[in-house]
């Protein structure tokens, strides 16, 4: 899509799985890159591959480019001031973010009551705080501008309780919702604000989550066409894929007692494997 030629994209999350897939895609339709991640060395690797590729510029943001900030932080979203520094090198930089992805996010399977609440804890660092916090940070400037796009990792888990996953999806359901907010907010103001919502995706989550679920998984370049097209025609949010839709649709004339059900018995066979 020519709408992103030219364009400065800031992705979080970026060094693998949905994250990278944005990169690779915005990086070979001319828009220049800022990449966040928790590991440095799979950023730096990546922001090669992307150069060498496409030509554009890739600008990573990493902890050892702040110097009151650990070493070894490289922008992990897990820690308070991570958002400010992301931002705070942007403007050293003299870089104009006209595209946000928040993208980082991870969920964990199982008992909550059985889990460790400093996980749990973490999860709504990431998943919610650091997104709220990013947002607030870098939405201004469009808002001035009257010109910007921002794109929010949901889940097809934003549209109801899941057991098993319930901080995770609680997360989810936060950003669908902020996110829709926002979207009625800055409609006037030339700002988009749209949400993805994948279901299961080639991705790292599954490991991370401590679950294996290899079936019905679509690809992390087929999330981001969707994704990016959505954004593009202005949606307020979007669900990947047409079993993921039709879910979704059906799950409005179901008992919400009824589908809390049908997930406990999915989600409980990964749970009790892991």
């Amino acid at each position: 899509m020519a709408i992103w030629q030219g364009k400065t994209a800031l992705i979080t999350g970026a060094s693998y799985g949905i994250g990278a897939a944005f990169a690779q895609r915005l990086a070979a339709e001319g828009a220049h890159l800022i990449l966040t991640a928790r590991s440095a060395d799979r950023l730096a690797a990546l922001a090669d591959e992307l150069k060498r590729q496409h030509n554009t510029r890739v600008t990573i943001i990493a902890a050892d480019l702040a110097a009151d900030l650990a070493a070894d932080l490289a922008a992990d979203l897990n820690e308070a001031s991570a958002p400010q520094h992301i931002f705070d090198e942007t403007q050293r930089q003299g870089l104009t973010v006209d595209l946000l992805i928040n993208n980082a996010g991870f969920g964990a399977v199982g008992d909550f009551a059985f889990q460790s609440l400093d996980k749990q804890l973490a999860m709504i660092q990431v998943n919610v705080t650091a997104l709220v916090a990013l947002t607030h940070l870098f939405l201004p400037p469009m808002l001035a501008r009257r010109h910007g796009y921002i794109l929010n990792l949901g889940s097809t888990a934003s549209f109801q309780g899941v057991p098993f996953l319930a901080t995770y999806a609680a997360t989810k359901s936060f950003i669908l919702n902020f996110s829709e907010g926002l979207w009625g907010e800055c409609k006037p103001y030339g700002v988009t604000v749209t949400t993805l919502c994948p279901g299961s995706t080639e991705s790292n989550f599954h490991a991370v989550a401590g679950s294996e679920r290899h079936n019905a998984k679509q690809s992390a370049e087929s999330v981001v066409e969707i994704g990016l097209q959505a954004l593009a025609q202005g949606r307020s949010h979007v669900v990947s894929g047409w079993n993921n839709k039709l879910m979704v649709w059906m799950e409005r004339f179901v008992p919400r007692q009824t589908v809390i059900g049908m997930a406990t018995k999915v989600f409980q066979e990964f749970a009790r494997k892991n």
